[in-house]
């Protein structure tokens, strides 16, 4: 070990375990830094040139070429030992045992020849469904950015750590895909078999958290418990609501209301006992973000310890510029969950009383609010319809009507089916109010019609949780059946009822059977799987 890995690992507050990274496969030939603190990180990271300080204290880090994820680029290895269960297809791409293991080599190759840094954490808030996770990267910005997304062990949890699971991190390294498989340069992969993940060809973060989100969603399933890709805060009085939706369709900024205090803002399991936060922290886009509308994430990113991901920063006053898009719309904030004020302690909670599922409707034909019975919430669980918003994969640059099974099919390595059928069970045995939410346009499509005001959002949210639109007469929406309420507090009246926004009703008309024909066509793969009053709870069009 060199002197300056046992510096390290003394400012990390632990010993650095004899033959640790050798377990792992790696013989490193430069200093290794063990768990070091946010502090720390920052002076490697400014040492290294790896982005700016900015005015308030953020690190900022520009990950061109790739600022999004690239799931066409993300494999799981095809073993003996999970190939049965995985849902293969254009979503989980398999990888042969041999591919793997000469793209494991040559990552391995490459990082023995970097100045390393090692995070150990746990992903799992509740003790009983937690695992170790230890990352290396050659990156401090990213050694910082893990730190901030997952649970950070306490000393003694460090002093006896042991990982379940490895990603190996190897941003700067190009993979060959007639050597390796890959597609491309850029490879995520997961192998069951050997607990491990590699990621290379891309600096972008968001990769880090969701190849972890993917192998919960393996593993926990098989024990009984729902993992979601959904945001979770808890009320006054201790119900807990959950908010399904993709990246950018409004999952952190509602869970984060000053009135209620955030779970957490992206992924959660949901057990026996009750909701648990996966992650220690939150990522949150900040593209346009304003002080007025979101106090709480803006405070963030005025904040030592933060991680901003490709925001324009002035390279001479430090001045953080939350309006450009010049480098990507998809410019994030990285921040310990504590930045919150309002944040629960430990990320645990009871059982849900409400369930919102958010669509950002591209189309402009959804409703802004809409009750769900049983048989529709199963039936828009499973195609999970919304819009990719510009940035957040490669290639997205505007709204793009899309179906994401289970509001989050790029991380499923199941069948949706094993998803609905839990989230089904436990929706019935604990009597949960499922609500559909359009948090993308009103008055006509993208281009045409406005994107749905965030305040107006949040009023119909507030009064579906406090029991407000349980006594407001309702009207059935013609072409999909939905319950809407014709009266909000603070919302006008005439917005309720999408047709009406609209200054043609007949293109409303031809858009929302445009739209109905997708729903159907797309449930066609869920028919056989679901009940008839599942099947029949769709668009009647």
């Amino acid at each position: 070990m060199t002197a300056h890995a046992t510096q390290s690992a003394q400012q990390g507050q632990r010993r650095v375990p004899g033959g640790a990274l050798e377990a792992l496969g790696l013989a490193p030939q430069r200093d290794v830094h063990w768990n070091l603190a946010p502090a720390a990180l920052y002076e490697h990271a400014a040492r290294r040139g790896e982005g700016l300080i900015a005015e308030g204290g953020a690190f900022c880090a520009v990950t061109s070429p790739h600022t999004g994820r690239s799931p066409n680029d993300k494999f799981i290895v095809r073993e003996a030992g999970s190939e049965g269960d995985v849902w293969w297809g254009r979503v989980n791409q398999p990888l042969a045992v041999e591919q793997f293991e000469r793209l494991h080599a040559d990552v391995l190759r490459h990082l023995n020849g970097q100045e390393l840094f090692v995070r150990d954490v746990f992903a799992g808030a509740d003790p009983n469904h937690r695992i170790g996770i230890r990352f290396v990267t050659p990156n401090a910005w990213h050694a910082l950015f893990v730190f901030n997304m997952f649970l950070r062990p306490t000393a003694p949890d460090l002093g006896a750590f042991a990982p379940a699971w490895q990603v190996l991190h190897a941003p700067e390294m190009l993979a060959d895909p007639a050597a390796h498989g890959t597609q491309s340069p850029t490879f995520i992969v997961i192998s069951f078999a050997k607990r491990t993940i590699l990621i290379g060809g891309t600096r972008y973060a968001g990769e880090l958290k969701k190849s972890v989100f993917a192998i919960l969603n393996y593993l926990l399933p098989k024990r009984g418990v729902l993992s979601m890709h959904c945001s979770a805060n808890l009320g006054e009085a201790g119900d807990v609501t959950l908010f399904f939706g993709l990246s950018g369709t409004g999952k952190t900024t509602l869970s984060a209301d000053p009135e209620r205090a955030l779970i957490g803002d992206d992924e959660h399991g949901w057990s026996d006992q009750g909701v648990f936060n996966f992650e220690g922290g939150c990522y949150a886009k900040v593209i346009r973000l304003s002080r007025e509308a979101e106090p709480e994430i803006y405070a963030t990113t005025r904040m030592f310890g933060t991680v901003l991901e490709n925001v324009v920063v002035d390279p001479e006053t430090r001045a953080v510029d939350l309006e450009s898009a010049a480098i990507t719309e998809n410019t994030r904030a990285s921040y310990p969950i504590h930045f919150i004020p309002n944040h629960v302690t430990g990320g645990v909670a009871g059982h849900p009383s409400h369930i919102v599922f958010l669509t950002c409707d591209a189309y402009g034909v959804m409703p802004p609010i809409a009750r769900l019975s049983p048989q529709q919430t199963m039936y828009h669980f499973l195609p999970g319809y919304t819009a990719k918003v510009a940035g957040t994969e490669r290639g997205v640059t505007e709204p793009n009507a899309t179906f994401s099974a289970c509001f989050g099919a790029p991380f499923l390595p199941l069948h949706p089916n094993v998803y609905a059928t839990l989230l089904g069970e436990k929706i019935a045995r604990h009597g949960v109010q499922c609500w559909l939410v359009n948090t993308g346009w009103t008055g006509g499509p993208y281009g045409v019609g406005q994107r749905m005001r965030l305040a107006l959002t949040r009023a119909m949210v507030r009064a579906a949780l406090a029991g407000t639109l349980d006594r407001i007469p309702t009207a059935p929406e013609p072409v999909f059946g939905l319950e809407v309420p014709l009266q909000v507090p603070g919302v006008p009246d005439d917005l309720l009822l999408p047709r009406g926004t609209w200054r043609d009703p007949a293109v409303y008309d031809a858009a929302a059977a445009k739209l109905s024909l997708m729903f159907q066509q797309n449930f066609e793969q869920f028919r056989d799987q679901v009940h008839g009053a599942v099947r029949d709870a769709g668009p009647r069009t």
